[in-house]
């Protein structure tokens, strides 16, 4: 089981672990469900093989000086989706102390994870450290979605570092960090965000791309779809604020081929 990071001070130490195995009768199974503290895992009703899993926020976290983890492993042949229901607010806490949020995510071979949360708002006066590791194998597929919100309505954001590494059959696909906030030199300048206050990426991997990988596209001056050096593409933009910048990420899947059946309950697969 996935622990958390040791609390950079006084904080919540919370993890929650999730597992998604085959049932041998075309289903996915959830054998674990467990969270504790700020996460609680609710079961949805699946969706033909797919399983689906709601986190739904039992607590105000991460606040300065948690550290939370989450880990997943969705094993072979079988199929997850993954959504929360709200956006996750990081918040100072009483010492000033960063908060560390760890994810970690396997898929198996034959395996299908959709990992759609809502998006991560980086609030006035707190700091986390975010890191998400994925190890897929050969044949796993995934659509991975990450949405980072700068400041509520009105205010300006906190402090926010988040790392993102994937690895494909054991072979690094991508890994990029990125920082923002007080502290950070040039985060708001024109060759980052330039100021805006939303950015996100749309990871979707797939083995078909390895004998097909989608074009390169604009998709206008703030957001385009690059191909990987792998079975992989990424959606990669930011905009004035979440609601347009999910909507340049669901732009960049209209019209290719990701070789992933689209959730017509999620408007982001569509």
């Amino acid at each position: 089981m996935t622990t958390a990071l040791a609390p950079a001070g006084p904080g919540l130490l919370a993890s929650a672990r999730i597992v998604a195995a085959a049932d041998g009768r075309g289903g996915t199974a959830l054998p674990v469900l467990d969270g504790a503290g700020p996460f609680a895992l609710r079961r949805l009703r699946p969706v033909g093989r797919e399983a689906r899993v709601c986190l739904v926020g039992a607590m105000s976290a991460p606040l300065g000086g948690d550290a939370l983890a989450l880990s997943a492993e969705v094993g072979d042949g079988a199929a997850l989706h993954f959504r929360t229901t709200a956006a996750t607010i990081a918040l100072p806490g009483p010492t000033g102390a960063p908060a560390t949020y760890d994810v970690r995510i396997r898929v198996g071979d034959g395996a299908v994870l959709h990992w759609l949360p809502e998006p991560l708002i980086s609030a006035r006066g707190g700091e986390l450290r975010m890191t998400t590791t994925v190890e897929l194998a050969p044949t796993a597929r995934l659509v991975f979605r990450e949405e980072q919100i700068l400041g509520r309505a009105g205010e300006p954001p906190g402090r926010l570092t988040a790392r993102l590494t994937v690895r494909h059959g054991g072979r690094p696909l991508y890994d990029q960090e990125l920082s923002y906030g007080p502290g950070v030199p040039g985060w708001d300048g024109g060759a980052a965000l330039g100021g805006h206050r939303a950015a996100g990426q749309l990871l979707v991997v797939d083995p078909a791309f390895a004998a097909r990988p989608p074009a390169p596209r604009v998709l206008g001056p703030t957001a385009v779809v690059a191909p990987l050096a792998g079975p992989a593409a990424v959606v990669s933009a930011v905009a004035p604020d979440g609601l347009q910048l999910r909507t340049l990420l669901e732009n960049g899947l209209s019209g290719v081929d990701f070789g992933i059946q689209p959730d017509k309950d999620n408007p982001v697969q569509q």
